[in-house]
Order: structure tokens, then C-alpha cells, then sequence
């Protein structure tokens, strides 16, 4: 297994929108993300900047941000698109983030 780090940014002003949103994530896309072999996912704040991090283990080749593929994923996408950074595709702008230090 491995851990996929990542960062977003979302739109100034949307915290408590990004919260809700999760705080109701669709069963579909849980379980989407599930099947997909992800698993301790979280996501974090930085409320200075407005980028979020983004982490997870990953047993397979897809993390959560390779499931474009996948209809809900997409509709997921279109859902949030208005309170994040995204590509033309509704995906999130996504930065991966190269691990220099990790301690059990």
C-alpha cells in the first residue's frame, strides 16, 4: 500500500460550502472511492491560502484523482467545480506532492 499526497485550492470564501459538501458526500461516490482501492483519505485547510491537502492510501494504481473515467466521478466534478480550482473537465486542479519524511 501506498500514501498519495496532493493538494487543490479552493475558491476564497467556500469553507463552510467544501464542508458541507463533504459532510453529505454522495454513498456512490464513497463508494466509488472505496472500490478503487483508497483508503484513510483525508483532506486538510490551509485558511491562510485557501489550498487544500489532500492524502490517502492507495492499494492499486488509482488514487481518488484517477477515477475521471467514472460517471459519478465526473458528476462529483461538476458539483463542486463552482467552489474549487478545475481543469476544463470539472476536475480539480491537482498538484501532486512528493513525500520527503514520513514516521510510523
Amino acid at each position: 500500500m501506498r500514501r498519495v499526497a496532493f493538494k487543490m485550492k479552493m475558491t476564497p470564501g467556500m469553507k463552510e460550502e467544501y464542508i458541507k459538501r463533504h459532510g453529505q458526500i454522495w454513498p456512490e461516490i464513497a463508494e466509488l472511492i472505496k472500490k478503487s482501492g483508497v483508503s484513510d483519505y483525508s483532506i486538510y485547510l490551509d485558511e491562510e491560502t485557501n489550498i487544500l491537502f489532500g492524502i490517502q492510501k492507495v492499494e492499486g494504481n488509482l488514487s481518488s484523482q484517477d477515477l475521471g473515467f467514472n460517471e459519478i466521478q465526473k458528476k462529483w466534478w461538476d458539483y463542486m467545480a463552482d467552489i474549487m480550482e478545475t481543469n476544463p473537465d470539472n476536475s480539480p486542479v491537482t498538484i501532486p506532492l512528493v513525500e520527503v519524511f514520513h514516521m510510523d
